[in-house]
């Protein structure tokens, strides 16, 4: 299997696709109406849980006495988990969930500490309790289960694929053979390709961010990772880049908890399911990865499992 480990790009290529992103997005093409990310004045409102307790919870109790939750996030994937440069305001439908949850455990969400934390170190965040719990695209599978505890899943993606507008080529995974394939290292989607697809050419880095960069200025030829995060890049310069092909897997995402503190996995798990139920989940996701021009799906089953 051929694996490459890419350097990081010289300053003044990252400087200059930064650049062409964001005229991308502003502007695009003559007559195209800018690309928006969420509005404020759309998202819902929060009601905070008076009252609310939760004793067997020892993340819960650390978090009350605090004053605030600290929450795991991704600050590179448009429409799901994205962080304003200038304002450091996190956005996305990630970011949403992180506030329905912290509003339902009686915890004001404008209070909320986000941290940014790479795919690689969600585990050992969680682990250390640097975190109280993370919400980042993060796939429900079993290996993941014997680290971590997941409420949810609150969301359904599938792996698929970001390439360039004028590719040809490449139109779905079995198009990969000697390709190069950009995904973030230590990710589900990165272990698929390695297993699934061993012909193509992968390359790793800590954020799909810089495997963007790297398609828009031709060091990769591919992106790949779940659909819900490529169809926020692409929907930022549709100009440059398409999604292609049909998802080719299934992934749950979840809220990430420290393992064992089931009384959290149990609260998050109710807090979503109310959320569900009052119309707050479809309102969140129509003011953000809705942006996409993707409907709201239903929203996946909750899965109880037992107490570990």
């Amino acid at each position: 299997m051929n694996v490459t480990r890419a350097p990081r790009l010289p300053a003044r290529v990252l400087v200059l696709t930064l650049a062409l992103l964001g005229a991308l997005s502003g502007c695009g093409k003559s007559g195209s109406p800018p690309v928006k990310g969420p509005q404020p004045e759309d998202l819902p409102v929060y009601r905070v849980a008076t009252g609310f307790e939760l004793p067997a919870s020892k993340t819960w109790e650390k978090a009350k006495r605090r004053g605030r939750l600290v929450v795991g996030a991704k600050e590179d994937q448009p429409y799901m988990g994205e962080k304003d440069p200038a304002s450091g305001r996190y956005s996305g439908f990630d970011i949403e969930i992180a506030k329905m949850m912290s509003a339902s455990l009686g915890l004001d969400p404008k209070t909320i500490e986000f941290k940014t934390i790479s795919s690689a170190n969600r585990e050992t965040a969680l682990q250390n309790g640097q975190i109280d719990y993370y919400v980042g695209t993060y796939t429900i599978n079993d290996n993941r289960k014997k680290q971590v505890g997941f409420a949810g899943p609150y969301y359904m993606a599938g792996q698929s694929l970001l390439v360039r507008r004028s590719e040809k080529d490449i139109r779905g995974p079995q198009d990969l053979s000697g390709k190069k394939v950009c995904s973030a290292a230590g990710s589900t989607p990165y272990q698929r390709l390695q297993k699934d697809f061993p012909k193509a050419v992968l390359v790793a880095y800590d954020t799909y961010s810089v495997c963007v960069d790297n398609l828009l200025t031709y060091q990769v030829d591919a992106v790949s990772t779940d659909d819900s995060i490529l169809l926020g890049y692409a929907a930022k310069v549709p100009e440059e880049l398409k999604v292609v092909g049909r998802p080719f897997s299934q992934e749950p995402y979840g809220v990430g908890v420290p393992r064992g503190d089931n009384a959290l996995r149990f609260a998050l798990d109710d807090a979503l399911a109310a959320n569900e139920k009052d119309g707050n989940w479809t309102k969140a996701y129509d003011a953000t990865l809705g942006l996409s021009g993707v409907p709201a799906p239903k929203p996946p089953a909750i899965d109880r499992y037992p107490a570990s």
